[in-house]
């Protein structure tokens, strides 16, 4: 059984089920698991002894689109592409990835698939939760290949042909949820516990105005007979919620969820940022998560802060949407919206936001095993380096992550104790022909005319 021992200026253990930041303590892993965590240097088969890295546990990421973001960026910030201010949703992410997975070949989207793979592991996770059309399998193989640890959520559409008009208004087309759902059990025979346990599925209904009712419970069935987390959409648009208002006699997104028993703890529902605070009530009731992605609503105006979730007492993670895939600098975002929309410096405050990407981030797809380290917890870690100069002088290690750090301090990552990323590059693969070959494939899909329109339009 190989060993490994990485030293930290800074240890994120836990005391009473706390937070407890350890100074200048070794971290021994043996095999797949974290076997001591001692002042001593241990003896071990690779030794990584780098004063001022800060050891967290690994990293997880339960909400971001490799894809869809792949396709929007640089085309859709600073309002472009968003009809009459609507969402880029209808506009440009379902109806582009649509065609790209129609357009491209396999190997084309499984380069697209490793650029998504290699950006998540240089941002520090060391596990994703990761929505995508189901006509993009290609997605799993590349988690395998490269490492991560992937809970594959393949889409569930009643309607897969959601498009914004000129005039910004959403048509709905197609019936897809019985071939949906069949090709969500296909893919759950072939990759559920593939690559050594790391690979698995979530169920994963795209959101509230595109699944109707009977989709929706035939989802949530399913995944609590096999006992996977399901995760949708909820509330992410005004639009959303007056469809389903029209729709479902003036229910809301979260009402019209809980009408149908979805509203649990199994459900981690992404954004919610339309949610009234009688729906933030509901869903901290019933027990269920909200998937909180700040910069990507921040890059178009809105406001979507984790202080006003968390206060309602709803269990509340950080994700990154795809939008940049840096979990640190998303950490910094959710922590600055928060102060500025709350007017207040005390809220999401940095242990907590901290504890939002591991520990309660762990036992939200109940994995206890995760997002903790500790003798016996498996060898998950993210190490970030905190001797750069912009966090220089340092007094406290969790502010200075939270406040100053980003990705360019992830110096490693491991997984299932074998080290992915080390001195901030990925050790199994070409970074520079990963990433070619994934931006290449994109760019097929931005050289299409309904591209052209989508984003100019």
């Amino acid at each position: 059984m190989s060993t490994i021992a990485i030293f930290g200026s800074y240890v994120l253990s836990r005391k009473d089920g706390a937070q407890d930041v350890l100074r200048d303590h070794w971290v021994l892993v043996e095999g797949k698991r974290i076997a001591a965590v001692t002042r001593d240097k241990p003896r071990a088969d690779q030794v990584y002894d780098r004063p001022g890295r800060f050891i967290l546990p690994g990293l997880l990421n339960l909400h971001n689109h490799c894809f869809s973001e792949a396709v929007a960026r640089s085309h859709t910030e600073d309002g472009n592409g968003r009809r009459n201010n609507q969402s880029i949703v209808y506009t440009v992410l379902l109806p582009l990835t649509k065609r790209g997975a129609d357009l491209l070949s396999p190997e084309e989207r499984l380069a697209v698939a490793r650029l998504g793979i290699l950006q998540l592991l240089k941002g520090g996770a060391t596990t994703v939760m990761e929505p995508f059309r189901n006509s993009i399998p290609e997605m799993f193989d590349a988690a395998e290949e490269m490492g991560i640890r992937f809970y594959g959520a393949p889409y569930l559409f009643s309607t897969s042909d959601a498009k914004a008009g000129p005039d910004g208004v959403v048509r709905y087309a197609g019936d897809d949820g019985a071939a949906d759902l069949a090709t969500w059990d296909a893919l759950y025979q072939r990759w559920n516990r593939r690559g050594e346990g790391r690979i698995g599925l979530a169920m994963s209904p795209h959101a509230t105005d595109t699944c109707g009712p009977d989709l929706l419970r035939a989802c949530a069935a399913r995944a609590r007979e096999l006992g996977v987390s399901i995760t949708t959409h909820l509330a992410q648009s005004r639009a959303e919620v007056e469809t389903i208002g029209t729709r479902y006699g003036g229910r809301t997104p979260a009402e019209y969820l809980d009408w149908l028993g979805l509203l649990a703890p199994d459900l981690l529902a992404a954004h919610c940022i339309a949610s009234t605070d009688n729906d933030l009530k509901l869903m901290a009731a019933r027990g269920a998560t909200v998937l909180n992605c700040p910069r990507v609503f921040a890059r178009a105006g809105v406001t979507a802060a984790f202080s006003r979730f968390a206060g309602h007492g709803v269990r509340t993670v950080v994700g990154t949407d795809g939008y940049n895939m840096d979990l640190l600098g998303e950490l910094n975002a959710a922590s600055l919206i928060s102060k500025t929309s709350s007017q207040r410096a005390d809220v999401a405050n940095s242990p907590e936001l901290i504890e939002s990407i591991t520990a309660t981030a762990a036992d939200t797809i109940k994995r206890p095993d995760l997002g903790r380290i500790a003798p016996g917890a498996t060898a998950d870690l993210t190490v970030v380096d905190l001797t750069h100069p912009h966090l220089q002088p340092l007094f406290d290690a969790r502010r200075a992550l939270v406040a100053l750090a980003n990705r360019a301090n992830i110096d490693q990552v491991v997984v299932d104790g074998r080290v992915l990323i080390d001195a901030g590059r990925y050790v199994h693969g070409d970074e520079a022909a990963i990433t070619s070959q994934g931006a290449a494939a994109i760019g097929k899909i931005w050289d299409l005319p309904e591209a052209q329109a989508a984003f100019n339009g």
